[in-house]
């Protein structure tokens, strides 16, 4: 995938730094997600193919422009499951790529309502540990089983209360090979070099959000995955291997969602 990446030139909201990112991909029918994403945005594919991310990791150093670190909120673990999305409108460039998230996952109750309010993003609070034993990175989230999407409910906290069964992810994983960078063009390029993610209100209004950071730092990684059902509220289920890659971490700011044309 060609660098789209554009830089605001207004100071960047977030910043943040991510560790131990796991990039777990399956292939998909587009078909089975279309309900969930907001029909103003295409589901991209690579081959024919879209693909579901199941991808752990934990984060530190996070802080807000303007605002003192807050303990509970400065550094967590993070479990999103996303695909990816283009859309016209970004800055002159058709099929703008970047991420649409179906969940994002954080051990931070704080965090959690945050990141609702400010980029209006599906984030659920759960229960979550993470391990670091010598190369392996051992990794256990479960919460109680809600809607995929923000914008399909009004009441979120009315999903989560009446929903029925939990959402489980856990297994251990590690890198195995040397690191790399993508090659345009590749699979692995285009599962990782995404700089912006979308997001949409409860009215459908549909937002984006710059982000950016140094080209990943690939690696080929080998995943233990015990327990994984983080697709079930998208009556989706996964099937066969992952492609699997691993990042040791990132250095990332992130700029506001605006509403798109």
């Amino acid at each position: 995938m060609n660098d789209q990446r554009v830089i605001p030139t207004e100071p960047a909201a977030m910043r943040m730094v991510w560790h131990d990112l796991l990039f777990a991909h399956w292939r998909v029918d587009p078909e089975q997600m279309r309900r969930w994403i907001p029909q103003r945005l295409s589901i991209d594919t690579f081959d024919g193919a879209a693909y579901i991310g199941v991808i752990p990791f934990h984060m530190s150093g996070i802080r807000r422009r303007g605002c003192v670190k807050v303990p509970t909120t400065h550094a967590f673990a993070e479990l999103n499951v996303r695909t990816y999305v283009t859309d016209g409108s970004g800055a002159g460039k058709p099929g703008y790529p970047g991420v649409w998230f179906f969940s994002l996952d954080a051990a931070s109750r704080l965090a959690v309502w945050a990141a609702r309010r400010w980029y209006r993003l599906n984030y659920q609070l759960a229960r979550m540990r993470v391990t670091l034993d010598d190369e392996w990175v051992r990794y256990a989230s479960v919460r109680p089983r809600t809607a995929p999407c923000l914008h399909e409910v009004h009441d979120p906290d009315a999903s989560l209360r009446s929903a029925s069964g939990m959402v489980e992810f856990a297994g251990h994983y590690r890198p195995t090979g040397e690191a790399f960078v993508a090659e345009p063009g590749t699979l692995e390029d285009w599962l990782t070099a995404r700089w912006c993610l979308y997001a949409a209100d409860r009215r459908g209004r549909v937002y984006r959000g710059e982000i950016d950071h140094d080209p990943w730092s690939l690696q080929t990684a080998e995943a233990h995955i015990e327990v994984n059902t983080m697709t079930t509220p998208l009556n989706i289920e996964l099937s066969g291997a992952p492609h699997l890659l691993y990042a040791k971490c990132a250095d990332t700011v992130a700029w506001p969602i605006r509403p798109i044309d």
